[in-house]
């Protein structure tokens, strides 16, 4: 049982009653908190796997997220803005508002109208989600890419969205370099003709050249008019497409709709992080990805919030840097991925007990599955043991989280590494092969089992691929990829992906179930596992370890330990052919390992396109901890 019975004091249990007896009524209620220009005629016209909600409606995004904190918000800050180099801004809701009516003017006089697509590449400063709110404003559907893609990366998306504008930067500053986001662009759309102007915000003032179809943004914006009403939109209006991350293979463009996806946020903004009107909120993901889109952009907004937005690497000038932002924006709530929580535990306890971290009153966990060890140092250490965690599973499909602790709805007990509980109105199972439910605390398939209002339309231009990937495996049933088990207490656990799984010896092996077990470790900061073909056993296991600082232990004596606490954790089929010491992993710049590129290493394929690592002398380190198994596996074979 739990370990923490810790809550707000929140105990709504008619919301879980509502909307268990009619999911479809429960979320015409939710939808009903938000600024409608006029009512839906059907709640929801589901025609598997298509989903449409509040049909008939019309909305604006932006609207929703500025216009309607005018009367009282104007002048409350919406973004707490933190350079990497020290810049610092505040935007108010009113700031923000003219802003984006100012950037809406800008767009239509360049040709931009609704159901155009707009691709912003822009480092994490305020004038992307002004970007994102103008082209809603519009009704034109973004597509943001993180600042850190390739050229040939952001060609195949823009070509895909056959995107008329490009927003961007002359560049960002990441880990004390300037990253020439200018010239990246130039390179991507060389040769794409029906790209029309490319629109430069100069942030680190880096030498750029410009051509006929460049414009300043200071430029622009001086002259733009500040006043744009909001278009009416159709409630399935498409807002944006996100491009999945090349971790998995060829990225996906992701469809997210309007009106079904903002009741998504506004609800779940609300139950999980019980949003208060004197709160700071800061969460640390890059607004490139899913998370940043939904609760940096539009969950916080929606709300009214204030929150603060940090341009670098989490880790830059020195690993201290988020708590002194915690410190110096007394931020209450605070939202991460287990990955930055595991670098942060690497270096002890030390730092981050030098800041005053007492402002904090809630804490949140994105990404992938926490480890138990994981929940228990952010509990003790940066909670202070009064802060619950909120362990969120979703996706980039599913547009906001779908299991979750909700602190702002009910006070239950929280067990370290567990995401808890579906939100209201989610039907969700843990099955098998066959799709039949299995029994408690046994590992199997994640599985949706009806409609909710978030989820992706479809995938941008291929209607067959989204039914073939997410609606083919189980009938009517949305399949997100993922094992889980759910335990006694109806609890879920993530054990991450299904397809990041070994087969030894005719076994399947969870990547994610053998991680967490070498981070258990108390020497242990992070791990990752792959596998390399056997003749005999099908796949033999290989680790890369990143101890904790100071750990003076002999790395002989480590790896012993390693391999025998695996043995006795898991069972003797998962023994590690080899435990190598190293220390970095190679991450993606939002904190997620590269398993694809551990992979590709360990079968003697082409790595590819590494422009989204945080840094590339990970994958040098992890060739030639490869390139020395190797070796030594010739010289046994000899």
């Amino acid at each position: 049982m739990s370990e923490f019975n810790i809550g707000l004091g929140n105990n709504d249990t008619q919301t879980r009653k509502d909307a268990s007896s009619d999911f479809v009524s429960f979320w015409d209620k939710q939808a009903k908190n938000l600024s409608w220009f006029s009512t839906w005629e059907k709640t929801l016209d589901w025609n598997p796997p298509f989903a449409k909600w509040f049909v008939g409606g019309t909305i604006n995004a932006s609207y929703n997220a500025l216009d309607i904190h005018q009367k009282n918000k104007a002048e409350k800050p919406a973004i707490l803005w933190e350079g990497e180099n020290g810049d610092s801004r505040v935007l108010t809701y009113n700031d923000m508002w003219k802003q984006v009516q100012k950037l809406a003017n800008v767009l239509k006089s360049l040709g931009v109208k609704k159901g155009d697509r707009v691709t912003i590449y822009l480092p994490m400063i305020p004038e992307l989600p002004i970007s994102m709110l103008a082209c809603a404003r519009i009704g034109a559907t973004h597509t943001v890419i993180f600042s850190g893609f390739s050229a040939a990366a952001i060609k195949d998306r823009i070509e895909d969205s056959k995107s008329k504008i490009v927003i961007t930067a002359d560049g960002g500053y990441r880990r004390g370099n300037v990253i020439k986001l200018k010239e990246v662009i130039d390179d991507a759309i060389s040769d794409l003709d029906f790209v029309q102007n490319v629109i430069v915000v100069e942030r680190t003032k880096n030498k750029i050249s410009l051509s006929s179809k460049d414009k300043l943004w200071n430029q622009l914006m001086g002259n733009a008019f500040d006043v744009f009403p909001a278009e009416k939109l159709d409630s399935t209006h498409p807002l944006y497409i996100l491009y999945t991350s090349g971790t998995t293979g060829k990225p996906k463009g992701v469809l997210h709709g309007t009106g079904g996806y903002l009741t998504h946020l506004h609800s779940t903004f609300k139950w999980a992080f019980d949003i208060k009107d004197s709160d700071v909120f800061f969460c640390t993901a890059d607004i490139g990805w899913v998370t940043g889109h939904s609760y940096v952009v539009y969950g916080p907004l929606l709300h009214g919030a204030t929150e603060v937005m940090y341009e670098g690497a989490p880790d830059f000038p020195n690993a201290s840097r988020m708590w002194g932002i915690i410190e110096k924006y007394k931020v209450t709530i605070f939202y991460t991925t287990p990955t930055a929580l595991r670098m942060f535990m690497k270096f002890g306890n030390d730092l981050p007990n030098s800041f005053d971290l007492s402002s904090l009153r809630l804490l949140g966990s994105v990404g992938e599955p926490i480890n138990p060890e994981v929940w228990r140092w952010y509990f003790k250490i940066i909670g202070k043991e009064k802060c619950p965690i909120i362990d969120t599973w979703w996706q980039t499909e599913t547009g906001g989280m779908l299991i979750s602790a909700l602190p702002g709805l009910e006070t239950i007990p929280l067990k370290p590494g567990s995401g808890t509980l579906p939100i209201p109105g989610l039907k969700i199972s843990v099955v098998d092969e066959s799709g039949n439910e299995v029994p408690a605390n046994t590992k199997g398939y994640l599985l949706i089992k009806n409609p909710w209002p978030g989820m992706l339309l479809t995938l941008w231009g291929d209607d067959k691929k989204y039914h073939d990937v997410y609606w083919s495996k189980y009938k009517n049933c949305y399949y997100p990829g993922d094992y889980a088990l759910k335990d006694s207490d109806g609890y879920f656990w993530l054990l991450g992906r299904a397809d990041d799984v070994l087969k030894v010896s005719g076994h399947r092996i969870g990547t994610a179930e053998l991680e967490s077990c070498l981070v258990s470790h108390n020497d242990v900061a992070e791990s990752a596992v792959c596998g390399i073909p056997d003749e005999i056993k099908g796949e033999i296991i290989i680790a890369f370890v990143v101890l904790k600082q100071n750990v003076t232990k002999d790395v002989s004596l480590l790896e012993k330990e390693l391999s025998i606490k695996i043995r006795n954790d898991i069972g003797a089929i998962a023994t590690t052919q080899q435990i190598y010491f190293v220390s970095k992993l190679p991450k993606t710049r939002s904190g997620k390992i590269m398993r694809r590129l551990l992979k590709a290493i360990a079968n003697n394929e082409t790595i590819g396109d590494v422009s989204t690592l945080e840094d590339g002398a990970a994958v040098s380190e992890i060739q030639s901890a490869f390139d020395e198994l190797k070796k030594s596996i010739q010289n046994k074979t000899k």
